[in-house]
């Protein structure tokens, strides 16, 4: 299906680097952007957002809009431009400056081989030395394969109008640009020489109505002129009179996950703002000390067991008590570096990655919520007002991103939870780092959208013989009351084969009827209207179709599978108003648009050389971007036994900010513990809470800019990130660098804002914004670092890497990154050079996690995983929350044979055992006890050969251990205190997550025992090194 308005293109410009999957076939799925030779673009395109001419919703109630002088087109939700696809840019953006040299392979800061990791000294006894991937920040221009943490490139704040970004993607840049306060050089920033344009003899191109919404700085129009310009268009500064009413209810809960506790104060905290603002710490910040054995330094190869007994806990930004208190949960919003380096060069020298991690709609047990007429924000940047700012009197407040100084408006004056008039510094907004406004009417591109769930069966005799069809539609006959939402709920059903299946669901019909549209060469809709129903009016239809769905298709022969025809009929349905797609899909798609072929070659799955891991098809990121634009997200459940081609299906979420589920070999006989996994996770998913027609925008402190993005999602201009979806389960990152000195400020700040449709039809924004404090030496830096996050943003650059260039570039990257940011300490920081790893307390378990990494599925190598599984992996380190990422990654094991009541946490009347943490290794294990090792998506239970009968009998109900069975999954819920304990402590590490990890049980003698031990990343594998061999071949290479 050819997208409307873009004129197909064979391939991208010339010296423009596509990202992302571009769109040729050897596109990236995951990747970034070319993170290999990051500059080697010196042309800007202009023409590279995102236009479509589909129908928009409501069309007699969307707001006018203005038109393209070019194009005579309406300008919705996206850029006016018109370019060809090759060009488009997807999640993780990177924007780029044109290069400093003529030549891109200008040799970088570390010359010389970079050695490769060592194999097991059995099969290598001598390492030699290879060019390979290595992390070199700095201002030259680095060799191909390196990463870029930390290259500055445009702020996204409010950039000075002289500066010019060259952008290699989707970038909305079309002859605007903010501009900050005070700023009198407005001429546009794009109309150099030999800068292709695509506006009209000066005229200038109507701008991104997003952009306009959620508002990015000051947009600089031909007509502004004066020194501080009036906003041509009023939002959020028209304050009525009448104080604001508050509500500070949690959201509805959820079923399947409890809501996090977060000790978020539940109303206002009397403070004095005199010492808090930014321009006020001088004096405050110098007393401060961090704890004590932060300043330890650690011989690594003396101190090998750092791993803490309890949960590693997020290191505490060394800031005065009274901002600390009132600052972001690290749980929503994380930043690598707890002390910002001053400078880029400090940053380089550290050689650490500068990044944040964000998981900005997770479920809260509190949330402020503001309903408001006046929403405060800087008038300058459209940062939204927050804890951090500084109130210069009663009647001012300063801007910390921007530093504007702005009125406080009179409604804001009054603070109806004291009911006090003149304390603006006691209102929610400035004493909650976490907070969501009713939006009003200016925030709105049209009438908020219905909920909308459209679900795509695969019905080939593939999936029948799986048996899912019974599975998920029982799921939704028990959830179909629960699905968020109002009287406006709409729902919808297609089944495919060779053909295409529509249900008529329309009020009055006495059953469902099929409609079958065999032509899959040129979809059409027949009976639109009926197709998508409201669900409260056609409930019974809704009933008796899934009733009857899996009894229709038992005795089919069909084994094509038109996947691509069903999306673009999907695609066509949901177009005019938006929603959510779930799309099931059992096998390689055969047919039609989007046909595969199998790529996978089982005997080099072990092999890090030649495994496919980018797109071998554009088609269905090209969709993807099609349904992004009319506000659809698809998530895609695969059910497989067999290679499916994730690579090139994924494109299909990742880029609609849609989510992918995977269950290999799914059979309702032959593999129940999958049967279960999935009844689970389909709770979890219908029924957790949704925003539609979501944008949300990250801004920092002046003198930090964002370059890179990773997540799923589309980048709709310049830092805008389109989330048809959001959901309470999806974890984003993004890279930073220091743009300009921050030599004049004590702290900095992010914040994300998340502009969305709530299932109920409100319009909401939820905004995070984290504070923290600027250092000047190195060893601050390190001792602020934190190696969650950093191994965390480790990862994501890490799937990029192995897309853009290698799996083996990626793992050699990884390796010297740890190379690097210890030489600098040793050598930077160390006044006496002493031998050993030396490492400062805050990087510690570093090596570790990267170990860790390099041994998880994503980037393992020597083992026989299926590509779809690696796939798999390398999507969820994209989309997952820090927390699960880093519990896939290093997992936690326990000793449950002896769980005891001390130390238990108790939890809704609940005892909860909290047996400590062990390090991943066999030494630690012993034919005597039984040990559970969760590994985030699965849970094993491995039972030594001598364990103590009590626990057999009491806890797995046996009487000796030959009884075990074979194929264990659950625990007897058995009267006796052990199995009680046992029962909760499983339950209790299944509930703090949103997907379903399934238990085995495993004997000492099972085949599943290989699995279990492949989760000891301490220990040597044929094809891996030990924990310590690891440690030696870091401290070869550092003391070099």
């Amino acid at each position: 299906m050819s997208q409307p308005g873009i004129p197909a293109s064979s391939g991208a410009p010339t010296g423009l680097q596509a990202q992302n999957g571009a769109a040729s076939a050897s596109g990236s799925p995951y990747t970034n952007g070319p993170v290999q030779n990051a500059l080697m673009s010196s042309q800007v395109s202009v023409s590279q957002g995102y236009n479509s001419q589909l129908p928009g919703s409501y069309p007699h109630l969307i707001p006018a809009k203005t038109l393209n002088p070019v194009s005579e087109q309406s300008n919705y939700g996206g850029s006016q431009s018109v370019s060809p696809l090759s060009n488009y840019q997807g999640p993780g953006q990177t924007l780029y400056r044109p290069p400093v040299a003529s030549n891109p392979m200008t040799s970088s800061i570390r010359s010389g081989p970079v050695p490769q990791m060592p194999l097991p000294t059995s099969q290598n006894p001598a390492a030699t030395p290879m060019p390979s991937g290595s992390f070199l920040p700095g201002t030259n221009l680095p060799p191909p394969l390196n990463w870029q943490y930390n290259y500055p490139s445009q702020t996204n704040h409010c950039p000075r109008a002289s500066s010019q970004p060259t952008m290699s993607g989707n970038t909305n840049l079309t002859g605007h640009q903010y501009v900050s306060s005070g700023d009198t050089s407005l001429q546009n920033n794009f109309m150099k020489s030999g800068v292709p344009s695509n506006t009209n003899n000066g005229s200038m191109v109507v701008h991104n109505s997003y952009d306009e919404i959620e508002g990015g700085g000051f947009l600089a129009t031909p007509q502004l002129t004066n020194k501080n310009p009036t906003m041509s268009r009023s939002v959020g500064y028209s304050y009525p009179s009448l104080p604001p009413g508050y509500q500070n209810t949690p959201p509805p809960s959820t079923t399947g996950m409890p809501l996090s506790s977060l000790n978020y104060p539940s109303g206002p905290q009397a403070f004095t703002q005199t010492p808090l603002g930014a321009n006020h710490l001088t004096a405050s910040m110098s007393g401060l000390s961090l704890h004590p054995e932060g300043l330890r330094v650690i011989n690594l190869l003396q101190e090998r067991n750092m791993l803490p007994s309890t949960p590693l806990k997020p290191p505490v930004p060394n800031l005065h008590e009274d901002i600390q208190k009132l600052n972001c949960n690290p749980e929503l919003f994380r930043c690598t570096l707890t002390s910002i380096p001053q400078t880029q060069a400090l940053l380089n020298k550290a050689k650490l990655p500068l990044g944040l991690l964000l998981h900005p709609f997770k479920d809260l047990v509190q949330l402020p919520v503001v309903t408001s007429s006046t929403i405060v924000r800087c008038r300058s940047c459209r940062t939204y007002i927050n804890p951090f700012v500084s109130f210069l009197d009663q009647r001012r407040w300063k801007c910390n991103l921007c530093y504007r100084v702005n009125d406080v408006p009179e409604e804001f004056m009054y603070n109806p939870l004291t009911r006090v008039y003149g304390e603006p510094h006691r209102r929610p907004e400035v004493q909650n780092a976490t907070i969501e406004f009713m939006a009003p009417s200016e925030y709105m591109l049209r009438p908020p959208q219905p909920p909308v769930y459209l679900f795509v069966f695969d019905v080939s005799h593939n999936a029948v013989e799986t048996g899912y069809l019974n599975s998920v539609c029982q799921s939704l006959l028990d959830n179909l009351d629960l699905l968020p939402g109002n009287t406006r709920t709409k729902i919808g059903f297609i089944t495919f084969d060779s053909t295409i299946h529509f249900y008529s669901l329309q009020e009055g019909l006495s059953q469902p009827q099929m409609l079958i549209v065999s032509d899959i060469e040129d979809v059409f809709i027949p009976m639109p209207e009926n197709l998508l129903v409201n669900l409260n009016e056609s409930k019974e239809l809704v009933q008796d179709l899934l009733k009857s769905l899996p009894q229709m298709f038992t005795k089919t022969l069909e084994t094509q599978s038109a996947l691509g025809p069903a999306l673009q009929a999907a695609f066509k349905l949901m177009s005019p108003t938006g929603g959510r797609m779930s799309v099931f899909q059992t096998q390689l798609p055969t047919l039609g648009v989007g046909a595969l072929k199998p790529r996978e070659e089982p005997n080099q799955r072990s092999s890090a050389k030649d495994i496919h891991l980018t797109p071998s098809t554009d088609f269905y990121k090209k969709l993807a971007l099609d349904c992004s634009g009319q506000q659809v997200a698809v998530d895609l459940f695969l059910l497989s036994g067999q290679y499916s081609d994730l690579a090139s299906l994924g494109c299909i979420s990742r880029y609609s900010a849609g989510s992918v589920y995977y269950y290999p070999s799914y059979h309702h006989q032959h593999n129940p513990v999958q049967v279960q996994k999935l009844h689970k996770e389909l709770q979890r998913y219908l029924t957790r809470k949704i925003g539609f027609e979501a944008v949300m925008r990250i801004r920092c402190t002046k003198g930090l800019s964002i370059h890179t993005f990773h997540g799923n999602f589309f980048v709709r201009s310049t830092d805008l990130l389109s989330l048809p979806n959001v959901n309470p389960d999806a974890g984003y990152a993004v890279q930073m660098s220091v743009e300009e000195s921050l030599t004049d400020t004590q702290l900095v700040s992010f914040q994300s804002a998340l502009l969305y449709t709530s299932s109920k039809g409100e319009r909401r924004i939820r905004v995070h914004t984290l504070c923290l404090p600027v250092v000047s030496t190195l060893n601050e830096v390190f001792l602020g670092a934190d190696v969650q996050a950093i191994s965390g943003l480790l990862a994501n650059m890490a799937v990029d890497r192995s897309v853009t260039a290698s799996l083996s570039d990626a793992r050699d990257a990884l390796v010297n990154a740890v190379i690097d940011s210890l030489s600098a300490y040793r050598s930077s920081v160390l006044s006496n050079q002493q031998p050993g790893l030396m490492v400062p307390f805050s990087l510690r378990l570093f090596p570790l996690f990267v170990l860790a990494l390099l041994k998880q599925k994503s980037f393992q190598t020597g083992t026989n995983a299926r590509l779809d599984e690696r796939i798999f992996a390398m999507c969820q380190v994209k989309n997952q929350p820090l927390v699960y990422l880093m519990l896939t990654t290093h997992p936690s094991l326990y000793r449950v044979d002896s769980l005891s009541d001390e130390g238990a946490i108790n939890i809704n009347d609940r005892t909860i055992p909290q047996p400590p943490i062990l390090q991943l290794s066999v030494e630690k294990l012993s034919r005597d006890g039984a040990f559970l090792m969760d590994a985030g998506s699965v849970l094993m239970l491995w039972v030594g050969k001598n364990c103590g009968q009590n626990f057999l009998s009491q806890v797995l109900g046996v009487q000796n251990y030959a009884l075990i069975p074979q194929t264990m999954t659950d625990l007897p819920e058995l009267d006796t205190p052990e199995s009680a304990r046992t029962i909760a402590f499983i339950s209790w590490l299944r509930e703090q997550r949103p997907f379903y990890p399934v238990l085995y049980v495993i004997r000492d003698e099972s085949p599943m025992k290989a699995n279990f031990l492949q989760y000891m990343v301490e220990d040597r594998t044929e094809s891996a090194l030990s924990y310590y061999e690891f440690l030696l071949h870091i401290q070869q290479q550092v003391n070099k």
